[in-house]
């Protein structure tokens, strides 16, 4: 494990509201996705989860946040959202969207609250993993305190196997 690195945005925030959790440091230079994470953590990639964003055509973002394992199905996301349609972000706009770069993305404490979505899988789990804000860092908390820290809303979003 990595040396004790400085707190998030997404962790001062889970301090600040006195939620539950824990945070993790590993070294980590470049991106790598949820599944590489997993691994190299000794994690279920079903639990380690991604955040996506997503903007509409409405001109809204949206913070999607699913299963490092599954596929976004685009037609809940939009559903989901109130849109006709969603579409990805582009990488190169993660972080003027999200103020985190791809890899560090997480739902809480984005520059803007977002609407936030978290697939109803997460409820299986009594934690679950997400990014810490940053490449190296990951918080472990309960689907439950996430959904309190974002105001987040827990339903169906991958596509079906």
């Amino acid at each position: 494990m990595a040396k004790q690195q400085q707190k998030t945005n997404a962790m001062r925030i889970l301090e600040q509201k006195k939620l539950p959790h824990r945070c993790e440091f590993y070294e980590c230079d470049e991106f790598h996705d949820a599944i590489q994470i997993a691994e190299k953590l000794g994690q279920s990639p079903e639990q380690t989860f991604k955040t996506l964003i997503c903007h509409g055509k409405s001109g809204g973002y949206y913070a999607f946040v699913l299963p490092g394992t599954a596929t976004l199905d685009l037609k809940k996301a939009a559903a989901a959202a109130g849109e006709k349609s969603v579409e990805m972000v582009a990488v190169k706009d993660i972080q003027k969207v999200t103020g985190y770069i791809r890899g560090g993305c997480t739902a809480i404490g984005m520059k803007k609250d977002y609407p936030c979505f978290l697939d109803a899988s997460a409820q299986q789990y009594e934690e679950i993993f997400i990014s810490g804000g940053r490449l190296g860092s990951e918080i472990i908390l309960t689907p439950a305190v996430f959904l309190e820290a974002t105001g987040g809303t827990m339903l169906s979003l991958t596509m079906a196997e």
